[in-house]
Order: C-alpha cells, then structure tokens, then sequence
C-alpha cells in the first residue's frame, strides 16, 4: 500500500519563564521544524497534544435538549471547516485523506477550556457560532447519532473521545464534566512524569484498538514528555457495505490518467445502477450510498484529466451544497478505481493560518481547564486511512494537538461515470451533513 506521507510541522516556543504573569515576554522564539515524521517537543513545560485518528488526541502540557435545527447547525459548521481545511491542505501534491469530523471534535474538547480571544478565534476558525455549552450538548447529540448507526447490518461507525491526565494534576470539574457528559470521554490517569513513554504506548493501543489496527504508533517517541499534562484523543473508524455492491467479476485493469501524459494501470470496478447524479460545472457528481441511505460516498469528478485543480478552486459549503441539490437519481454506469490511501501531516500550521494564532502561543488563554493560563497547543499532527473496494469502504484516522440540478427532462441514454483521472471524494453524514472524511485521489494504489 503506498502511503500519502505529509510534512511535520512543529512549531516550539521558549517558554522558560514561568512566572504566569509574564505571558509575552521573551516567548517569541521559534525553532525550525523538526526532521519528518516526528515532534520534536523537549523542554516545553506549557503544551497540550491533540490526536485525530480518525482519531483526534489532545495532549496537555502546563506554561439543553435540541432539535433537528442544532444538529443541522453544526453539521454545517463542520463542512464549512472541512472545506476551509482542504483549500490549506490541497497544496500538498499526490494524494490527500484526513477527517475533518475527528478534528473538529477533538478540538471542540479542547474549546471548551478556552476563554476570551483564544475562544473567539476557535469560534471563528472552526466555525462554532454557539455558546461552548450548547456546542458541547450539541456534538454529544451528534455523536449518540452517529454511533446508533453502527447497530445496523453492514455498517460500523465507532466514535470515541478519551482524556489522560497526568496524576494529581487538578483540572475543573466543569471541564472534565463537559469532556465526560458531552463527549463520553472518561478520565485516565497516568503519570508522565516517570513514564512518558509507557503512557504513550497505553495511548497508542487504545488508538489502534478503537481503528481496528488502521492507525498505529500515532503519538512517537519524545513527544510525551514529563511536563504533559493532558492528552484528549477522538478516534473514529468506519465501515460500510454498499448499498448496490460492485461485482468482483465485472472489475478488470485499465488506465487511469494521472496527469494527461502519465498513465496507470489499476483495477477498475464497474456497476450500471440508480445512483444520484448531476453533470454541472464542468464536473460529474456522483453519490453512492452505504446500506444505511443516510452516510454515503460524494465523488467529484472534473470532466477534464487535468481539471482537478478547477473544481478545487471551487469547492466550498456553498457549491457543494448547491451540486448536492441538482443531483437526481437515475440509471448511471459507473466505474470507479479500487484503492488504499494512508496519510499523515501536521495541522498546527494550517490552524494557525486560518486564524487559530493564539492557541498556538503562549498567551494563550486555556484556563477554562485548569483555572491556570499556563497552557498553548504546540504541535498537531493527524493520520488517516482508507480502503475502498467492490464490498464498500473502511476508513479510520488520527489527529494529535501538543499543547505545550438539474431540472426535469426528457429520457436520454444512461450518463458514463468513468473516474479514470483525478478526482475529489467525501463520505458524508447527510443527517446532519457533517463531512466524516475527505480526501482526493491522484494516483490510485494497486490493492
């Protein structure tokens, strides 16, 4: 399986002043990255991480009953965000696959502990425009939605949050509450001080348990440390059948254009069905749901080889939305590319450049955890996984935060969906609309 292998970013600060008053003075060191794949995060005694797998972990170190409209609310925050994220990320050449659901959970646990401008500028960046109580009731509500789906035949969705906190370290009751009865994230307790290493590995099983072995050693070696204080972690994992599966027999090898001189042989999957379909914008719109009608597969794909970066361009809440309401069901013979992507990066940067600056810092205020303002996210990193094949898809993912139309028509023939070049692909609650992964596939892996 080829992998989609993202930067890390690390952003480490001096933060060797501890008097709590002293917040933006002499803090404006910043040392260089730190060689790939790896957090370099010695020596910072006011950090959290935060673990997406889809999985989502926080990792902390010191310096009302609702409606469909709530729901609808948040999922459309949460798209927003989504879309917002991959317009910084699709700089990245090749491959590209994240969940943006496990990100945004996972920091919603950690906007709850954030006041004043830090809170705002989360707000604004995550696109959060309620209060932090009601969007804490709110993503719980979601989550409970979500996780009643995997009761159903063909379908696995498993979302869960966990808090490991070193001993004896105080944090507030409201905070911990919030974290537990919104979240369902349970306290552990762990002691980095002596045992950096060991909680990490503890962290790291419960990742790959709850991913079913999809993503392992999320959290490396060194980034734990004895100044941790609090690691908060969203995994989630998911697989589905399709609703209308492909014939194993009806899949043969044919080229899919990477670029419109380059080409490669991969295993194609066809299938002639009812599918919802729109041809707009000079692209095609396909989706394909899982046996349970409310999750499915959106791909987008530009009717040019290489007009992937075209719709890119375009892509955000309200064309999507709009592609979404021209889709109509009818008959559509679709092929489409089996494949396998893995994919790890950092997201401390592109935070940062959406608007999340002072979480990032020093002066950032988390005392809504501690009752202390001693805490700033250092490092976020996340990696994701997904398979797609004739019976359906299975996908998981993990991100860390260290904290140191169409109109009626006449009958025409039957629209050729052929995903044989670049395209664009989400798997999509549409409940509530909230994005559970999104990625784009450039150069498919042969299974």
């Amino acid at each position: 399986m080829k992998s989609a292998t993202f930067p890390i970013h690390s952003a480490l600060r001096n933060t060797a002043n501890p008097d709590p008053g002293a917040h933006g003075k002499n803090r404006s060191n910043i040392l260089p990255d730190a060689s790939a794949g790896l957090l370099m995060m010695m020596g910072l005694p006011s950090q959290f991480v935060f673990v997406t797998l889809i999985m989502t972990a926080l990792i902390i170190h010191p310096a009302e009953t609702m409606g469909a409209n709530e729901i609808e609310k948040l999922g459309g925050g949460n798209t927003a965000f989504a879309l917002d994220l991959y317009t910084r990320l699709k700089t990245v050449d090749g491959n590209l696959f994240f969940s943006p659901y496990s990100i945004s959970t996972c920091l919603a646990m950690t906007y709850a502990g954030a006041r004043g401008e830090t809170a705002a500028q989360m707000a604004q960046t995550l696109h959060f425009d309620t209060n932090q109580k009601q969007l804490a009731a709110s993503f719980g509500k979601l989550e409970t939605q979500l996780n009643t789906k995997q009761k159903k035949i063909g379908i696995e969705l498993d979302i869960a949050n966990g808090l490991w906190a070193q001993k004896k370290k105080p944090f507030l009751p409201a905070f911990l509450d919030v974290a537990k009865q919104s979240y369902g994230a349970n306290l552990k307790q762990v002691d980095f001080r002596t045992g950096a290493d060991t909680a990490r590995t503890e962290i790291n099983d419960w990742v790959a348990h709850k991913t079913k072995g999809k993503i392992t050693d999320l959290i490396q070696a060194g980034v734990l440390n004895p100044e941790t204080k609090l690691v908060l972690v969203n995994a989630i994992y998911f697989t589905g059948q399709w609703a209308r599966k492909f014939d194993k027999h009806d899949t043969t090898n044919a080229p899919f254009s990477v670029t419109p001189t380059r080409q490669l042989q991969v295993p194609l999957m066809s299938l002639t069905a009812n599918f919802k379909y729109a041809e707009v914008d000079g692209l095609q719109f396909l989706e394909l749901p899982y046996v349970v009608d409310d999750i499915s597969m959106v791909v987008l794909l530009p009717r040019d080889v290489d007009g992937l970066k075209s719709v890119e361009d375009r892509l955000n809440q309200q064309t999507l939305d709009r592609w979404l309401a021209q889709a109509r069901e009818q008959k559509v013979a679709v092929s489409l590319p089996k494949f396998k992507l893995a994919a790890q990066f950092s997201l401390a940067k592109p935070l940062t450049e959406m608007g999340m600056t002072d979480a990032f810092s020093p002066g950032a205020n988390f005392s809504g955890m501690d009752g202390e303002r001693n805490l700033f996210i250092s490092a976020v990193v996340h990696k994701a996984f997904v398979d797609v094949n004739e019976e359906g898809t299975e996908a998981a993912a993990a991100t860390a935060v260290v904290m140191r139309s169409m109109a009626v028509m006449m009958p025409r023939p039957t629209p050729i969906f052929r995903a044989d070049h670049p395209f664009i692909f989400l798997i999509r609650d549409n409940h509530s609309g909230s994005i559970l992964f999104l990625g784009r596939l450039v150069e498919p892996t042969q299974p």
